[in-house]
């Protein structure tokens, strides 16, 4: 009985464990991997960058960061097949001139990079980066821009991998507990004992029985 229940009870843990890893900010984000994007296809005037990253907060997400090769071509492709503005769009990236490197926005690690061959710039200050929507580099430009057609943005993924763990545990502890009902039906249908099981305890004490013994013995002799 132990060994049926067990997988009606495992099924709805691991599909709510799958619905917690799929969970988006809202049904209009596409995921790939573990994160989420959007691709806001709407011109609007900027006096910053910020103006543009606004895009993405409001949406419960920050400007886009790249961090391999798979996720640059997952995003060109979702491009080409939607985006409809022009060839360079904003990457969630600027300039730090205090420690003179490139930076996310998302305070992610700057782990990959995907340049195209450019002049060095000597100055650098107010420069973010764009991404070529026909061949996948990355280059650098002005931040200080009028307008944009569009933001990228990529949801914060900490929700979903927490929620994940959670419903993993709670897996892992059902198991578990499973199995130990299992262990403990099997032996009491056996009727093994354990330390745990109860026996009748006889009214009387060792030297009771031993005293008893004696007056039978006695009793036997002078019959």
């Amino acid at each position: 009985m132990a060994g049926a229940a067990l997988p009606s009870l495992l099924l709805p843990l691991l599909g709510l464990a799958a619905a917690a890893v799929a969970d988006c900010p809202s049904s209009t984000w596409v995921q790939f991997q573990d994160n989420c994007y959007i691709f806001l296809q709407k011109t609007i005037k900027v006096e910053s960058i910020e103006d543009a990253r606004n895009q993405c907060t409001d949406h419960g997400g920050d400007m886009i960061s790249i961090h391999n090769e798979e996720e640059n071509a997952f995003i060109l492709d979702t491009l080409k097949k939607q985006w409809k503005g022009s060839d360079n769009i904003l990457l969630g990236m600027f300039f730090d001139t205090d420690d003179e490197s490139f930076k996310w926005f998302d305070k992610s690690n700057m782990t990959f990079g995907k340049w195209a061959d450019q002049d060095d710039e000597e100055d650098l200050v107010d420069t973010c980066a764009y991404l070529h929507t026909t061949t996948g580099e990355w280059k650098k430009g002005n931040c200080e821009v009028s307008s944009v057609q569009g933001t990228l943005c990529k949801a914060a993924n900490n929700h979903i991998l927490i929620s994940a763990l959670v419903i993993a545990s709670t897996v892992i502890l059902t198991v578990l507990g499973a199995i130990i009902w299992f262990l403990y039906k099997r032996n009491l249908d056996s009727g093994f004992t354990t330390i745990f099981s109860t026996a009748p305890l006889s009214p009387y004490n060792d030297d009771c029985v031993l005293l008893v013994a004696e007056e039978t013995k006695y009793a036997v002799q002078f019959d």
